[in-house]
């Protein structure tokens, strides 16, 4: 029946498509892209929200934790399972994948995307994975836009912009934030989108909060309402917040990535390893509850009137009211927050980091805060510091202080905040920006060797392949021939440059006619003549591995138009830049927004 009924939809659609002007069935998709985004929102966030609700009722009769070091164990074991025989055994992980298919592969996102990261997502988190749910919610929705463009036979232009509604949707709903929404689609990835790609953008946003908003409840989102009144004699406090954030971000970034490469790397076969991973975290969490999932309730608390509840139900429920303990338990949680994600995505779980930086940023505030109220240095309001160092972590980790100061703002329910935001956002950003030239989900990339840049120019050149330049049609010499035979190759062929050869096709060097010219045209015996003595060392060769940016630097340093290329010193060809120009120019074409 089901069934029946969306084939009738799709029907629908495509009758839709022939009488709507293109412009017109955008806005339709983005509506539609962007109420599909917002029910995998409210399944993830309902799920993972009643595991929690689950395990803290328990927690609550045993007074101790017991089930919170289960849950995960079970929670990523099932997750493994799952990826192996369900998903063909690997799984994308992060948003990382999606700036990589904008940038290299066309904007097409695998239809398996739609609901793999649905799945094992709400089993890593959800059981307690010390991860985030809105990076799988992001590829989610990404993946939905990709996929019903590619069922409407849209371009890239299409399928890039319903990428950018999926994943501004998909925020929106999880934080009832549509501006922020927008601005991560925009600022974090979509590196080029014109004024006229806002407007559906901004309508998949909308419609993810409507749908969020109507369908879920609102205390599993988060949300604050205690904030106190800014006062702007605390600034050079928030000054400070900012640098202690941006340090705090490039902590979490570093050692996130070198413990999540370490476990990954692990020669174990992938359930041990996952076992091991998530005992590992599980004895993590036991100490430390907080640890336990996305942790939005603890970030709740420490901006509540008694942030002492998050030592309910811990080994040190007896000191809630101990405000140095307090302080203490609060810098355990930063600290071990990076081992904690690195551990559950390395070992096998799925998550992202989205959820863990506005952890951390919670935690960075009020330690911050709070550290300087105890030592009596001042008197800060606490909750708001806690909310304004979401902020700092944010923009820190993403490199995206606009996405920061607008989702702080909105999910605090007012712009009251937005100075402080606004400074803590901007330091934290420039500091992170100074010791990480790329941010969090980049930097994973840049690792894998596929390094993805803000710049056009730059992603485009990426796309581009060695062998479309490359002309192989070139007659080669030895340095023993003589000047008579290039010339009659030159009559014969009209070629200019020659590659000179040993017996091996290794490259010897290469001879240009304008260095011979007056030599052919004059009236000397050209059989007298030798091509070694006229053979010049190229100053550039071209490998086969390097990238088109790299190709591209070395025709303008240069300044030649055609620059051999090797295979372990083998001569393949000579790279044309008047035809990578072109392959440049038909890409940019087509990747152009409309």
């Amino acid at each position: 029946m089901l069934k029946k009924q969306l084939l009738r939809l799709q029907a629908l659609l495509f009758w839709g498509q022939e009488k709507l002007s293109p412009k017109q069935f955008i806005f339709l998709s983005s509506v539609l892209v962007g109420i599909s985004s917002a029910f995998a929102v409210i399944l993830l966030k309902t799920f993972a929200h009643s595991v929690y609700s689950f395990a803290s009722y328990i927690n609550g009769v045993l007074k101790l934790s017991f089930l919170n070091i289960i849950l995960p164990v079970i929670g990523i074991l099932l997750t493994v399972f799952i990826v192996k025989r369900v998903l063909g055994g690997t799984i994308e992980k992060g948003t990382s994948q999606i700036l990589y298919a904008v940038a290299r592969k066309g904007s097409f996102i695998p239809k398996k995307q739609m609901y793999a990261q649905i799945i094992t997502s709400s089993l890593t988190v959800g059981l307690g994975g010390s991860a985030g749910l809105e990076s799988p919610i992001v590829v989610t929705g990404a993946a939905f836009g990709s996929n019903f463009a590619q069922q409407f036979r849209l371009g890239y232009q299409g399928r890039t912009l319903l990428i950018g509604c999926g994943v501004a949707a998909g925020i929106a709903a999880a934080f009832n934030a549509p501006i922020a929404g927008v601005l991560f689609a925009i600022e974090v990835l979509l590196v080029d989108v014109t004024i006229s790609a806002f407007t559906p953008i901004m309508i998949a946003a909308a419609t993810g909060t409507l749908v969020s908003t109507i369908v879920l409840n609102e205390n599993i989102l988060l949300s604050f309402k205690g904030k106190q009144t800014y006062d702007y004699h605390n600034i050079p406090f928030y000054i400070l917040l900012g640098l202690f954030t941006g340090f705090i971000a490039v902590f979490y970034s570093r050692k996130f990535l070198k413990t999540e490469h370490y476990f990954s790397n692990l020669k174990f076969g992938v359930y041990k390893k996952a076992f091991l991973g998530a005992s590992l975290l599980a004895m993590m969490i036991f100490v430390i509850p907080t640890l336990f999932g996305e942790g939005y309730e603890s970030i709740k608390n420490l901006a509540d009137k008694d942030p002492g509840k998050i030592l309910d139900n811990t080994l040190f429920g007896d000191f809630r009211n101990n405000s140095w303990v307090l302080l203490l338990f609060v810098g355990a949680s930063m600290f071990f927050k990076a081992f904690a994600s690195g551990i559950t995505l390395g070992s096998g779980g799925n998550g992202g980091n989205f959820a863990p930086s506005l952890f951390l940023g919670s935690y960075a505030g009020f330690f911050f805060s709070k550290a300087l109220n105890l030592f009596g240095f001042t008197d800060l309001p606490v909750s708001n510091f806690a909310m304004v160092g979401m902020a700092g972590i944010l923009s820190g980790l993403f490199h995206a202080p606009l996405t920061a100061i607008f989702l702080i703002a909105e999910i605090t329910g007012g712009y009251d905040l937005m100075i402080p935001l606004m400074i803590v956002a901007s330091v934290s950003f420039a500091v992170s920006k100074r010791f990480e030239k790329h941010s969090l989900d980049v930097k994973n990339l840049a690792r894998k060797g596929n390094a993805f840049t803000s710049n056009k120019d730059t992603n485009i050149l990426w796309t581009l392949k060695i062998e479309d330049i490359i002309r192989t049609d070139f007659l080669a010499v030895t340095s023993n021939d003589t000047i008579e035979k290039l010339a009659s190759i030159i009559v014969k062929e009209g070629q200019l440059i020659f590659p000179v050869l040993t017996i091996d096709k290794q490259l010897e060097g290469v001879v240009y006619f304008k260095d011979i010219r007056r030599l052919i045209l004059g009236d000397s015996l050209l059989k007298d003549f030798l091509i070694k003595d006229f053979m010049v060392q190229p100053e550039y060769v071209i490998y086969h591995f390097d990238t088109m940016e790299t190709t591209m630097n070395k025709f303008e340093k240069s300044g030649k138009d055609n620059i051999p290329v090797v295979i372990n010193q083998e001569f393949i060809g000579f790279a044309n830049k008047d035809a990578a120009l072109e392959a440049y120019r038909d890409k940019l074409k087509s990747m152009s927004f409309q």
